[in-house]
């Protein structure tokens, strides 16, 4: 495999993780009967449209069907990836809750 191959495979790669955090956030948002859409908005005003949160949005099931997604595994998921402004969000929301 050549340094392009190597490099294209890491991207694909972090493409996939990537959707796979979005799906967490738009389950849990589901799970907490809050419009994932609204709160990546308000983290991110100026990404109106966010095709891979459209695509994640296709696969969450309802709350009833769906499995317990902690707060902190939430939080931790996407401090990996970097979404501080997305997290606080989340943050926020939780401290609404309590």
């Amino acid at each position: 495999m050549d340094q392009k191959q190597l490099e294209e495979k890491i991207i694909q790669r972090y493409q996939g993780e990537e959707k796979m955090m979005i799906l967490v956030f738009a389950q849990w948002c589901v799970n907490h009967d809050l419009n994932p859409e609204e709160l990546y908005l308000r983290a991110y005003p100026a990404q109106v449209s966010n095709s891979a949160l459209k695509e994640a949005l296709e696969l969450v099931v309802p709350k009833e069907e769906a499995g317990e997604i902690g707060d902190e595994t939430l939080l931790g998921v996407l401090s990996l990836f970097g979404n501080d402004d997305l997290a606080f969000v989340v943050t926020e929301e939780i401290a609404k809750m309590k």
